[in-house]
Parts: C-alpha cells; sequence; structure tokens
C-alpha cells in the first residue's frame, strides 16, 4: 500500500512538474513568435572568393543566384593582380536586418565618396545621392535606374566594388536618406516660403554616409566585395572573376548595316551590291523582322515570298564577304516547328500568343538550340539580333506585352527573376551554337545582367538621344558590357555625320535602317526616304560617311589589341576619363568624353554642333585630325568641321593605322603605317590569331611589339600563332 501511495505521490508531482514545464515553454514559445522580424539576429559569414574578392552571405539564400550562370573565373589572371588582402572597407560592419519587403544592407560611404555604375545607366553617370531601382526594362521610366541592362553593382571611388548577388529587384539609396535621430535636439530648418517645386521637394538637408540597399521578397543576401586599389582594378576584377572580358571576331567590329525589315532578297542584295561598288567598307548585313513569315511571336522560318531561295540568297551574300545577321526573339509562335517541342518546357504565360522558353531548362535550350543550329548555323548565318528580351514598358501599363512578374517557368523561376536573367541566359545558350564549331560570333542583344563580360555582344535600343548616347558609352564601362550608338534617321546633315562618328568610336557601329529604304546619308528624312527621294548633296554625304567608316576599318587593329587586353587582364576598351584620371577632379562628372583604348581621347560633337568644350587630361594631346598638338590639364574651345573626328592621341603613343579593307575575310592582311606622337618609350602590342575561331583560347595567338627608338621602328613577333595578320608597311613620326 505505502509503495503504491508513494508511487502515486511521485506520478502526481511527475504530473505537476511536466505541466508547469509546459507551461514555461510556451510562453518562450509564444515570446519568440511575437519578436518582431527586424530583432531576430541571423549569422553573417564572410569568405574570401578570390584574390581581392570576398562574399557575405546573410539569412537564407535563394535557389537562383546570378553566380550560378557565369562562366569559370580567370584565377590565374586574377591571382596575378597585386594582392589585396584586406578590403577598402570594413566587411563585418555592414550591417543586414529583414524588414517587411525582404533584406536590407546598410553600408558605410565617407562624406567625399563618389559612386558609379549600377549597370548601363542612361540619364546619370556620378550616382551618389540617387536612388536606384534595379530592373530589366524596355524604356527608362525617369530616371530611376531601369534601363536594359540595369544591375545591382556600383563601384566606389574608395576603391572597391559591391555586388547584390540577386535576381530580384533591388533599391540602392546611395547616401540619399537622413535617418531620425531622437538623441538629437533637431535639424535646422528653413523658413523661407518655397515658390518653385524644384525648390520645395529639392533635397536641402545633408543625407547621411551610408548606402542602403533593399533586396525584395527574399529572407537572404549576398555580397560580393570586389576590390580595387582604383577603380579600373575594380573593374579589371570584376570582368575576370566574370570569365574574362570579350574578344570579338574582327568582323563583329567593322561596320554593320541592317535592311529595311520589308526587304526582299533582291533588295537585301541591291544594297550589298551598293556598298561594294561604292568601295564602303562593309561586313555584316542585318535582316529584321520580314525574314521571318511571321515575327511578333517568332516563327523562325524563312518568308519564301521574299527570299524564295534562303540558301542561294546567303551563300551569294557570303560570296561577296558579308555576315550574315538574323533579327528574331525568343517568343515561339504556335506556328513555329519549335512550337509543340518547346511548349511543355515554357512560362505559363505567353508573349503575342508564343510561347516563352524557360532557357534555365536543359530541354527548353536544346529544342530551342538545336533547331537554330540545323536551319541557321550550319547554313552560314553568322550572328544574330536577339530582340525583345528585356520585359514590358513598364511605362505604359495598357501597352503592357511581356509576361508579367507573376510568371511562373517549369524550372522553378519566377516572373521578376526570369526579367533579369533572360537576356543573359538566352546570350549564353546561343553562344554555345557557334562555341561547338569553333566559331566566333557578334551578337545584338536588348538586355544583359551580372556576369555576361565574356558575351560577345553590344546592347542597343529604341531610344535615339545622342547624348544618352554617349552617356551610355560610358557608363557601361562599369559593368563590363558593350554599348552600341547605332545611326537611324537624322534631322540635318551635321547631325548625320556626328552621329556617324560616335558610332565609328564605339564598340559596335551599326546603320540601323529597319524602316529605312537607302542609308540615312542618302536622305535622313524618314518620309523622303521611303520615297525613294535622295538628297540634293548626297554624294556629298556619302563620301563623308564612307570617309568615317574608313577610319573605322583604319582602327581596327588597335581596336582589336584593346578587345585582346580586356579578354585577358579585364581591362574595359571604352571608359570614362575618371577610370583613368582617379584623382582628377574635372573627371569626376565628365560624362560626355571617355578613353578608346590606352591611347585614344574620344569627344563626340552632339546634336548637329560644330564646336564644343573639351578637356585633356595632364600630359600632351594631338589632334587625330591635323597633328595639333595640346597642353594637357586644361580645356579647349575646339571647332570641327564635319570631315574631322574628335578623337584626340596622348603623347608619346604609337598608333599603328591600317589601310581600310572593304571587309575582313579569313585571307585578310592589315597594312599598317605607325604613327609616333611625342616619343615613345614602351612597345604596342597587336593581337594576331585566326579571329574567325576560338583557338585563342588554346594559346593560339601571338602578339606583335611595336616600338620607336626615336630614328626608326622595329617590330617583334612572339607567340604560337602561324598565321599573319599585320604587315608593317611605314613609320611616320608626327610633328
Amino acid at each position: 500500500m505505502v509503495q503504491k501511495f508513494v508511487g502515486t505521490v511521485i506520478s502526481k508531482n511527475t504530473l505537476l512538474l511536466t505541466i508547469a514545464i509546459k507551461k514555461f515553454m510556451l510562453k518562450i514559445c509564444l515570446f519568440v513568435f511575437f519578436i518582431p522580424s527586424c530583432l531576430i539576429v541571423h549569422a553573417q559569414t564572410i569568405s574570401t572568393v578570390e584574390n581581392g574578392i570576398w562574399k557575405i552571405a546573410y539569412g537564407q539564400p535563394e535557389k537562383m543566384l546570378p553566380d550560378q550562370f557565369k562562366a569559370a573565373a580567370k584565377t590565374a589572371a586574377l591571382a596575378a593582380m597585386t594582392a589585396e588582402n584586406t578590403p577598402a572597407i570594413s566587411l563585418s560592419e555592414i550591417k543586414f536586418s529583414k524588414i517587411a519587403s525582404g533584406i536590407m544592407a546598410e553600408i558605410d560611404a565617407a562624406d567625399d565618396e563618389r559612386f558609379y555604375g549600377f549597370g548601363l545607366q542612361i540619364n546619370s553617370f556620378e550616382q551618389r545621392g540617387m536612388r536606384r531601382d534595379i530592373r530589366i526594362n524596355s524604356w527608362p521610366v525617369g530616371n530611376v535606374g531601369f534601363s536594359h541592362a540595369s544591375m545591382p553593382f556600383y563601384i566606389s571611388s574608395k576603391g572597391y566594388g559591391v555586388l547584390i548577388n540577386t535576381c530580384r529587384y533591388t533599391t540602392f539609396y546611395t547616401a540619399s536618406l537622413k535617418k531620425m535621430d531622437v538623441t538629437t535636439t533637431g535639424d535646422t530648418v528653413s523658413t523661407e516660403i518655397k515658390l518653385s517645386t524644384a525648390a520645395l521637394y529639392g533635397k536641402t538637408n545633408l543625407a547621411e554616409g551610408k548606402v542602403n540597399v533593399v533586396v525584395a521578397g527574399t529572407d537572404g543576401m549576398e555580397i560580393y566585395i570586389i576590390n580595387g586599389p582604383t577603380l579600373l582594378n575594380v573593374m579589371q576584377r570584376y570582368n575576370l572573376f566574370s570569365g574574362g572580358g570579350s574578344l570579338p571576331p574582327l568582323w563583329g567590329l567593322g561596320f554593320q548595316y541592317r535592311a529595311k525589315a520589308s526587304s526582299t532578297a533582291d533588295q537585301v542584295q541591291k544594297i550589298g551590291d551598293y556598298f561594294r561598288e561604292k568601295n564602303i567598307p562593309c561586313d555584316v548585313m542585318g535582316l529584321e523582322a520580314g525574314w521571318q513569315t511571321n515575327a511578333y511571336s517568332s516563327s523562325f522560318v524563312w518568308n519564301k515570298a521574299n527570299f524564295p531561295q534562303p540558301e542561294n540568297f546567303t551563300q551569294r551574300m557570303i560570296g561577296q564577304g558579308y555576315k550574315i545577321n538574323l533579327w528574331e526573339h525568343a517568343y515561339t509562335a504556335p506556328n513555329s516547328p519549335m512550337y509543340k517541342p518547346i511548349a511543355p518546357y515554357s512560362a505559363d504565360y505567353k508573349v503575342w500568343n508564343g510561347a516563352v522558353p524557360d532557357f534555365n531548362l536543359p530541354q527548353a535550350s536544346a529544342i530551342f538550340g538545336n533547331y537554330h543550329d540545323e536551319n541557321f548555323v550550319q547554313k552560314g548565318i553568322a550572328a544574330f539580333k536577339l530582340d525583345e528580351s528585356d520585359g514590358a514598358d513598364y511605362k505604359e501599363a495598357h501597352a503592357e506585352w511581356s509576361y508579367p512578374d507573376l510568371t511562373q517557368f517549369p524550372s522553378g523561376i519566377d516572373g521578376i527573376q526570369m526579367r533579369q536573367l533572360y537576356g543573359t541566359l538566352y546570350q549564353q545558350m546561343m553562344h554555345d551554337l557557334y562555341k561547338k564549331y569553333n566559331r566566333r560570333t557578334f551578337f545584338d542583344v536588348r538586355s544583359s545582367y551580372l556576369f555576361s563580360s565574356p558575351f560577345s555582344s553590344a546592347l542597343y535600343s529604341d531610344m535615339y538621344s545622342h547624348a544618352d548616347y554617349v552617356r551610355m558609352v560610358c557608363n557601361t564601362a562599369f559593368s563590363g558590357l558593350s554599348w552600341s550608338p547605332e545611326l537611324r534617321e537624322s534631322k540635318n546633315d551635321a547631325d548625320l555625320i556626328r552621329r556617324i562618328q560616335t558610332t565609328v568610336m564605339s564598340s559596335h557601329m551599326v546603320a540601323n535602317c529597319w524602316y529605312l529604304n537607302m542609308p540615312p546619308w542618302l536622305q535622313f528624312d524618314t518620309d523622303k526616304n521611303v520615297k525613294g527621294e535622295l538628297l540634293p548633296n548626297a554624294t556629298e554625304l556619302e563620301q563623308l560617311a564612307k570617309k568615317m567608316i574608313d577610319i573605322r576599318m583604319s582602327l581596327l587593329p588597335y581596336i582589336y589589341a584593346a578587345y585582346a587586353k580586356y579578354h585577358f587582364d579585364g581591362t574595359p576598351v571604352f571608359r570614362p576619363l575618371v577610370m583613368d584620371y582617379p584623382n582628377d577632379k574635372r573627371t569626376f562628372k565628365m560624362d560626355d568624353e571617355y578613353m578608346m583604348g590606352e591611347s585614344i581621347l574620344c569627344a563626340p560633337f552632339i546634336d548637329s554642333s560644330s564646336v564644343r568644350n573639351v578637356y585633356l587630361p595632364a600630359g600632351n594631346w594631338y589632334d587625330f585630325n591635323n597633328n595639333k598638338k595640346y597642353q594637357g590639364d586644361s580645356t579647349y574651345k575646339i571647332s570641327m568641321g564635319l570631315d574631322e573626328i574628335p578623337m584626340f592621341i596622348k603623347e608619346n603613343t604609337i598608333l599603328p593605322l591600317a589601310k581600310p579593307l572593304q571587309f575582313i575575310s579569313d585571307s585578310s592582311v592589315f597594312d599598317i603605317t605607325c604613327k609616333i606622337y611625342g616619343h615613345p618609350s614602351a612597345p604596342v602590342n597587336l593581337f594576331e590569331d585566326n579571329t574567325f575561331n576560338n583557338d585563342f583560347e588554346k594559346a593560339n595567338y601571338s602578339w606583335l611589339a611595336l616600338s620607336w627608338n626615336g630614328k626608326k621602328g622595329k617590330l617583334v613577333r612572339s607567340g604560337n600563332y602561324k598565321g599573319k595578320l599585320y604587315r608593317v608597311n611605314g613609320w611616320e613620326v608626327i610633328k
């Protein structure tokens, strides 16, 4: 009995204790449940990724991140850069917090710190004090950060880059906010009555020194910190981490003409004959939407009414030295041979009643790629224009044409993530088609995102502001991308030629005449061009256009060598002056001048102008047209005729200029004249390889070192390439 009694007592005590513990644990659980999410502390981890590159991870990372799609880093080239064992900012002091919309990071910024980048920004250059909304979009909306290649990546004047590894919409406040501080007695306020909206809504308070970054719709954030110590070094590391800069085929750097969208084979052939008869260089002939049976959405089938024998047409054009580039977008029409096979591997929403292939799925890429391989690549098509990959027109809600953000793709990517990634995945798949045959290509493309440096592609858009075009040349240097300030119609003679000059001084020289019957130098007015009415001075403008295209062709050896440098060490070919002159205050906000390679400063004349102020940094500079010498660290009011191009050559340069070729073939050899500016002490290196294949990746190339001892020139070849791309015929001292 006693044992039973005792046993009963012990059981009751145990039961009471158990109940008490459960109640206590419930209270703890309820307390934790109701703790504000902003107070929950997540650990952040910091790891070294490459020489001078670190990753910070916080919270729960997403399954789909941009770095999963990038090429292998050029680790050896990164390791060869100056060792950077200490970040330019304190990584442990970057603060993270969970907020209602996602994750926020706070990064300290000095009062004198400047910021550049965020991808292909259109309306601004130096970005401090701005809000940047990172969203791939087909049309800019104000100056909020939207663009064809908006990127969550900026570079600080203090010598580091910040890359947010996300496909989500991201907002940056670049030292543009002022937080409430209850410990202060308050800031001073103005009693002035504001009489304009600019005065009323303009910022008057000094913002605090922080960059706030918000990634929406996520429970984690990954940040790459990329060290310099200079702006240029940051970009080198980024490009090498992305897989190295692109090395386009030489023909991709030549002149491209895009024929009217409704053109027939005979009409395109007539344009091709025109260039050859007039000895106007042209390498690429682009066919716009009308080559297909239907384009919106795309059938990817030749329009036999316009091109009754497409293979004969293609071979005839190739025989004249043209490389054919076909316009398309990925949205696959119901009448396309690809539609039924690819539909199961496509999004749950259509675009123009066409399937949206999920290029994150191997099945979709294989169907799309194999079709293009069999029907186009194997038939001699050299390149494609990959249009409409940049999302809907956000500005015009009633005209939104693309897939919505709520779209789901079968690979698990949602509409927001795919909006950012689509152009990059599209390019990657199409480049792989050519790599399979060891052939190089050069695409036109409407969107790109992070880590796209290795793609031989040029961005373009439907916008047409000349000033914006020039600014975008500068801004793409901070993104590893190339921008095409293409030529279309013009307002007058001067506007026409000045625009052509800017295309000469860019990564991609193209006249996009998709709605014009004739080249715009024969008639720049759209209506009259379509009617076939020539300008009274068409012959004169034709000769000016030819001169500018000839200049481009003469620069190809120099530009090609700069691209080789871009590939091997990550140095952007076209870059704003602040990259080369980071301590010169006059370059900090300069967005209308830039360097082309190491030695040529470009200062485009915008909007029909014949006079502009040109700032030349420290050192001496020479006018490319007349060899006039200017002392640097000064601004000059420069006048130029339409037959002069606004380029200035840095002193102590050897500039190799080639006799212009009509087009690039696999047997082309450039005849070079080396111009000597000043007293160059170091050689200039030209890059030689088979520019039609990718054997340079197997070290099958040579460098041709050109040097000058004050009396005569010398050239030395070194490397494995057995062919010869250049023949040096003369040396000219510029006095």
